[in-house]
């Protein structure tokens, strides 16, 4: 047995003389020094990278909320257009400028003759006439006054006197 003792303290002796015998803190410091350079960046770059997320998050939620209201904005634009379009829309605000439905029509052939007889349009009474806006609107308009027999404008006001006012309710007792 004394044998195999000395191999193991002729084998622990070599291992002993490979390995350095004094503290090894001089070999390891420029080791952790790196790690902890590398660990500290990576927090920073994530932190930086997090940041910019969020901020993309906050553009994209305001350039979503904008784009919600430009909809709705666009939508009631539509609506408006889409009333002003109406026939019966049309029809009330030419006769608030004065236009008048037109007679037959006339048509030019291409070699310049004239088929159909042209007339001339004439107002007719209009049940929807407008108070306050009379012929001044016509003029305005940038139509020039018809010259012949003054026929009634369908703008004119109306000299019927206004309604009254219908009486409130009378508030009735509880019965008490």
């Amino acid at each position: 047995m004394t044998g195999t003792a000395e191999q193991m303290k002729g084998r622990a002796g070599r291992l002993a003389r490979l390995m350095p015998s004094g503290p090894s803190t001089a070999a390891r410091t420029p080791f952790v020094l790196l790690v902890v350079l590398l660990l500290a960046g990576g927090l920073i770059s994530l932190l930086l990278l997090n940041s910019a997320l969020n901020e993309g998050s906050f553009r994209l939620s305001k350039l979503k909320r904008e784009t919600t209201e430009l909809t709705d904005e666009q939508q009631a634009l539509q609506r408006d257009v889409d009333s002003y379009s109406e026939p019966d829309a049309l029809e009330r605000r030419a006769r608030e400028l004065g236009m008048v439905p037109g007679g037959s029509p006339a048509f030019l052939d291409p070699d310049g003759t004239v088929r159909g007889a042209p007339e001339r349009a004439t107002a007719q009474p209009s049940p929807t006439a407008v108070p306050g806006s009379g012929a001044s609107a016509a003029v305005s308009a940038g139509s020039p006054p018809s010259s012949g027999p003054a026929s009634p404008s369908p703008a004119t006001p109306s000299t019927a006197p206004a309604a009254p006012a219908p009486n409130p309710p009378t508030p009735t007792s509880s019965g008490r």
